[in-house]
């Protein structure tokens, strides 16, 4: 005697049957609930865009930036259309709008603060240097929709020309040197200065890192702070920062006392024993690169190894187009017309850049090849396409 078949209501009930392919492979149900809990944006009563569906859609967002937001809602549960008593409703924008706003932009960071860490792997090729865990850091831009809030509250560039075409918000990240992770990360105005938005993303760093930074960052307070993590640093310099040679090394490195003066009561005489590395590239135009090191030892970290290395600081580079660029198909702006919700969107935009770079990460794994060596273009398009069919977690 065949059964009949069980209807399942519409509302909160429908979360625990949804298996959203890679996406719950990498922030599973269970850990998207816990964040929503924390930051007490449960649900509190039955609805059709539950919570922790709307945290996975704020992702999907990111995964199919040229889908309508109903249509990526709709993908997202395309799984539970085979229910004979009807299929699943696909919320208007308007309700999917509402639905953002009541859960926020701090569910959406904690679950990426959590979830979003680096392989740390030794295996993978790329992601070490001798005993040193490579990580990079690095900001940029994001535009934004033209909406009076988004240009106050974030602001935008301006020139001799006038005011730029769009809002613009400053980001600045922390991202895994091999696997392209990114792993730390703030989001602020466009005036803010990366040096201000670094501060918050420094006790990122871990003992056993090797911090890479370009030349914009090197101030010796932040110094000082990313150090006190226990994490070594290699960044570049300015040439004209004021470093004078106290001992040469066999490398041809020197040793230097790096110092400011005090300014005022608040701000005190600052000094740390840092490592010098200048060198020139064979064939370039004569500029001299300057390197500043923690690693003071130059039988730990030969001064030819650091120049070798110092280029993967590139990588991050890479990084924030993929994110920017590669996986939203090239659209200028984010979606989103509200400050809070611009917010929630950017920590949507790197968990789907987390999720594409984790499958690769694994797949290099399995292959014991350099992730570099996997199409990223490629990846988003499997990842993608495994996102379209059913999502439920048991065959109907």
């Amino acid at each position: 005697m065949p059964r009949r078949a069980k209807n399942l209501p519409v509302g909160n009930d429908n979360t625990q049957h949804l298996s959203l392919g890679l996406i719950a492979l990498c922030f599973p149900l269970m850990e998207v609930q816990l964040a929503i809990d924390a930051c007490g944006k449960a649900s509190r009563r039955l609805r059709d865009l539950p919570a922790a569906v709307v945290a996975y859609y704020i992702i999907g967002l990111s995964l199919f930036p040229g889908a309508a937001y109903q249509s990526v809602l709709r993908w997202l549960l395309c799984g539970l259309e085979w229910l004979e008593s009807g299929k699943f409703r696909v919320s208007s924008k308007a309700a999917l709008s509402k639905a953002r706003q009541r859960l926020g932009q701090a569910p959406m960071r904690l679950l990426f603060e959590r979830l979003a860490l680096p392989v740390s792997d030794t295996k993978l090729k790329g992601c070490w240097w001798r005993e040193h865990h490579l990580v990079v850091i690095d900001g940029s831009t994001l535009a934004l929709q033209d909406s009076p809030s988004n240009d106050s509250h974030f602001g935008r560039s301006t020139n001799q020309h006038g005011k730029a075409a769009w809002p613009m918000a400053r980001f600045v990240a922390l991202a895994e040197a091999g696997t392209h992770l990114i792993f730390q990360a703030e989001l602020g105005r466009y005036k803010d200065s990366e040096i201000v938005l670094a501060q918050k993303v420094i006790p990122g760093l871990r003992k056993g890192m090797l911090c890479l930074a370009d030349r914009v960052f090197p101030g010796l307070a932040l110094w000082q702070k990313a150090e006190a993590t226990g994490a070594h640093l290699l960044w570049r310099a300015k040439v004209g920062l004021k470093l004078k040679p106290e001992r040469m090394l066999a490398d041809g490195s020197w040793l230097a006392t790096w110092k400011t003066p005090a300014r005022g009561r608040k701000v005190p005489a600052r000094s740390v024993r840092v490592r010098v590395v200048e060198y020139r590239l064979k064939g370039g135009n004569g500029e001299t690169f300057r390197l500043i090191t923690s690693l003071l030892d130059p039988e730990e970290a030969p001064a030819r190894e650091l120049a070798a290395l110092y280029p993967q600081r590139w990588e991050i580079e890479l990084t924030i187009k993929e994110s920017k660029n590669v996986l939203r198909n090239g659209k200028v702006t984010l979606r989103s017309k509200m400050p809070e919700l611009v917010r929630q969107e950017f920590w949507g935009l790197l968990m789907a850049h987390y999720i594409v770079r984790k499958m690769m990460a694994r797949a290099a794994l399995e292959g014991d090849i350099d992730p570099d060596s996997i199409s990223y273009c490629s990846s988003v398009e499997i990842i993608r396409s495994s996102q379209t069919g059913p999502v439920l977690a048991f065959s109907p």
